[in-house]
């Protein structure tokens, strides 16, 4: 009898679980404008690694996993990001001289007060040049559990926007490109 009633326990728990997807990427205009300054110039995107590979998903309060849209793991979605970005300001080319590639160094969030989400990223040039930059996405959260974890998902899309933003407004992005 007291094993069915863990068996029970644990499966009413596992029931309430929630995956909370994030939504996928979409370019931002801000960024479109800034890299159409460098129209003339093609990149290429490489493979991105991560300090802790292969992770595609961050459990919420125990309430479930925030995950990448498509299940990637968290240094795919950015390096498609980065892909996207280039490929729409028309500076993605699978022929170019020159190839950019990079290292999610951190990614994490905090749901409840002061929530954020906080991403670190190094982005390395085929030309030996390189550039770091870390971004703290702050939005509002909740007290409630699922609600706290849907914004979690939600703003790590515009996170990630906000991330593309300061690698290609860094002063040493057109170094890069080189």
């Amino acid at each position: 009898m007291t094993r069915l009633l863990v068996v029970l326990g644990v499966m009413a728990l596992l029931a309430g679980c929630q995956t909370y997807s994030a939504s996928r990427y979409s370019i931002l205009g801000d960024n479109l404008r800034t890299l159409r300054t460098f129209k003339g110039q093609s990149v290429n995107i490489g493979p991105f690694s991560a300090a802790t590979p292969g992770q595609t998903e961050i459990i919420c309060r125990g309430a479930g996993p925030i995950k990448t849209p498509d299940g990637e793991a968290f240094e795919q979605f950015v390096q498609k990001a980065f892909l996207d970005e280039l490929t729409i300001a028309e500076l993605y080319s699978v022929d170019a001289a020159t190839t950019i590639t990079g290292r999610l160094d951190a990614i994490d969030f905090s749901s409840g007060i002061g929530a954020a989400w906080n991403i670190a990223l190094t982005i390395m040039s085929s030309n030996g040049n390189s550039l770091s930059v870390s971004e703290e996405y702050k939005y509002a959260s909740s007290f409630e559990g699922d609600d706290a974890c849907k914004r979690t998902a939600q703003s790590l899309m515009p996170a990630v926007q906000n991330v593309v933003g300061k690698v290609i407004r860094h002063p040493n992005f057109p170094a890069l490109l080189r």
